[in-house]
């Protein structure tokens, strides 16, 4: 599927279809709602309940559907909804959210199950190759997937189709199915919420989406820390087997191909170092890109973010300590990917490592290695394809986002010493 003119820095970590409202709320007035939310939350805590038998029967309503296409997502379910009342400390906008985000969710499920119910094909689909990007976040993952994604033999799941993936796309109206443009409308409430996002990510319902925003339907996902303080769900979500997650992904893509195909898919996240076995294990011939960039840098931008994407959902924002949680998180991530190549030297041939310097510096040079690495035929179309895309996405063409190590409470040197492990082996020098 041909994507073209898509900005640098597009996808989303998290995708909430919030209540209708929210769009047409204006950014002055969000003081004034949250005050509000304080003294209404007995009323939001009914109306937007977190309860999850309520949940499933709103879903179950909404959509006519009760097979959830198996049992496997209950217990994180509950757990999740448990974190969310124990640990985030919601505001109202953050409770309609989650309500809103968890109802679609479900949703989705039923109906997906439904489509593989009356059609039985879609779960014979045969998912080939796909090629994961991964890697430190910040390290132009998103640039480097939204780049291959120009490859118009292959597919990258677009955020309209992940948002609202029954009944299966088709070919023939792909780039005019009405749910891009309800997405489009579902969208608009970000700029509201979060003004900043833009230097971060930008969001548009035909840019291509990460897999976190799949694994959600599982409730098996790293999108939920991102977005909210659910503590304790990390906790317990870190100690678990992830392949059910993956089991789920599988199908969300068989759902996207049915009618629909190309010749492989172009899939990413930074979350998948976290569980590169349970990836493997799933899909045993994925080649994997993995991006790597001066933690240093990774760090402040990664705690700026978190702070974007969770202050406006919770009554009381911890910022003290989000530096130390994102440098432990991403060390620990990294030394789990560093960890499962070392000890699996005949996966070398399925990894292709990217320094961020080298994609800034030359990005088709980089894409050409990947392919040849890969053993992928580059075709003079998407060569071109991509080359315009190089053209009309400059680096920070929408803004540049200012943050520092220190302000999040992070001294360079003990830094630098805590991931000298990681840029040690990959020979990632000290950016300027």
């Amino acid at each position: 599927m041909h994507q073209e003119n898509k900005p640098h820095s597009q996808n989303l970590l998290v995708m909430p279809s919030a209540h209708g409202t929210l769009c047409r709320l204006g950014s002055a007035l969000l003081p004034r709602i949250n005050a509000f939310s304080r003294i209404a939350l007995h009323d939001g805590r009914q109306f937007f309940s977190l309860d999850p038998e309520v949940l499933l029967a709103k879903s179950r309503r909404l959509t006519g559907l009760d097979d959830f296409g198996g049992d496997s997502f209950h217990e994180p379910f509950r757990i999740l909804l448990r974190s969310f009342e124990a640990d985030a400390d919601l505001n109202l906008i953050g409770r309609i959210c989650v309500h809103s985000e968890i109802v679609r969710m479900l949703c989705n499920r039923l109906r997906i199950a439904e489509d593989r119910r009356r059609n039985p094909a879609i779960a014979e689909q045969p998912i080939r190759r796909p090629l994961f990007i991964t890697g430190l976040p910040r390290s132009g993952s998103t640039f480097l997937h939204t780049l291959l994604a120009q490859d118009p033999r292959c597919r990258a799941p677009q955020i309209w189709e992940v948002m609202n993936p029954s009944p299966p796309p088709k070919r023939d109206s792909y780039d005019s199915d009405p749910r891009i443009a309800r997405t489009e409308r579902q969208l608009k409430w970000l700029d509201v919420l979060m003004p900043e996002f833009e230097k971060f990510h930008l969001i548009h319902a035909r840019y291509p989406q990460e897999c976190i925003a799949i694994t959600d339907h599982s409730f098996m996902s790293y999108v939920f820390e991102s977005m909210y303080q659910v503590y304790s769900y990390r906790a317990w979500h870190d100690r678990q087997d992830k392949r059910p997650a993956y089991a789920f992904h599988r199908q969300f893509l068989q759902q996207l191909q049915w009618r629909c195909p190309g010749t492989h898919w172009v899939l990413k996240a930074p979350s998948h170092l976290m569980a590169l076995d349970a990836l493997l294990q799933v899909y045993p011939d994925a080649d994997i890109v993995q991006t790597h960039r001066d933690p240093l840098k990774v760090l402040p931008s990664c705690a700026s973010l978190a702070q974007v994407l969770r202050a406006p959902f919770t009554n009381r924002f911890k910022r003290e300590g989000i530096g130390l949680e994102v440098s432990l998180r991403w060390e620990g991530s990294t030394r789990l990917a560093l960890e499962l190549r070392r000890d699996n030297p005949a996966l070398e041939k399925r990894f292709f490592d990217v320094r961020y310097p080298d994609l800034k510096r030359d990005p088709m040079e980089v894409v050409r290695g990947i392919y040849r690495h890969f053993e992928r035929e580059l075709t003079s179309e998407a060569e071109a394809a991509m080359q315009r895309f190089v053209a009309e996405n400059p680096k920070d063409k929408h803004g540049i986002h200012r943050y520092t190590l220190e302000e999040f409470g992070l001294d360079r040197e003990t830094e630098w010493n805590r991931f000298r492990f990681y840029t040690d082996q990959y020979g990632i020098a000290p950016e300027r």
